[in-house]
């Protein structure tokens, strides 16, 4: 495993209880928060994702095949334990934070593993459920290795990269789910990164 937790140390220094994003207004009502270095012991939560997630591989079909889906993946609903504390308080302060605007708590928690480069995802919106119909939101926190999240208009148009590093928190809001895409590209080179998508009932 590429990725050494001792290059980011220093990061266990930021709570968060602390959360005060930088919003950026994308158009048709889309926007996206960023707040750099924001989770609690990054170092500790991503060896817990590694260690205590029961990670597994799906596989879909596309067009006229069954591939492998290029990263590993779980999620945690509303009742279950999640792998370390400071998730759980990641959860709750973010529920607490923007409840103004979303108007409900987030619940569940998806978790994906991006082993190197190799792993991707690619272009979508979480549209099923009532994010199709209904404006919802998106908390993803990151760690391991940076990787690009790009963002595109729905149907087409020039991208937004926002890069997610060790710790850092991104949240899409307003129509960002509806009239957005986003999408994880393939790179040459990457160690291991982790996210967690905490996501509001019955936003998938």
């Amino acid at each position: 495993m590429d990725f050494q937790t001792s290059l980011f140390a220093d990061a266990t220094a930021h709570s968060a209880a602390v959360l005060a994003p930088e919003r950026r207004h994308l158009s048709r009502g889309a926007w996206v928060d960023v707040q750099r270095d924001w989770l609690t012991d990054p170092d500790d939560v991503f060896t817990a994702l590694v260690e205590r997630v029961p990670w597994r591989s799906e596989r879909r079909e596309m067009y006229d095949a069954v591939v492998e889906v290029p990263r590993l993946v779980h999620t945690y609903l509303a009742e279950d334990p999640l792998p370390h504390p400071a998730l759980a308080r990641a959860r709750t302060d973010l529920s607490e934070h923007y409840l103004p605007e979303l108007g409900e708590p987030f619940v569940s928690a998806g978790c994906c593993y991006y082993r190197d480069g190799r792993d991707s995802v690619a272009w979508h919106g979480d549209t099923i459920g009532r994010g199709r119909t209904a404006d919802t939101m998106v908390a993803i926190v990151s760690v391991g290795d940076p990787r690009r999240l790009l963002l595109r208009p729905r149907g087409g148009g020039t991208s937004v990269a926002v890069t997610m590093g060790h710790g850092d928190l991104v949240v899409m809001g307003g129509t960002c789910q509806r009239t957005w895409e986003h999408a994880v590209p393939k790179v040459a080179h990457s160690g291991p990164r982790l996210s967690v998508q905490f996501r509001p009932l019955n936003v998938f």
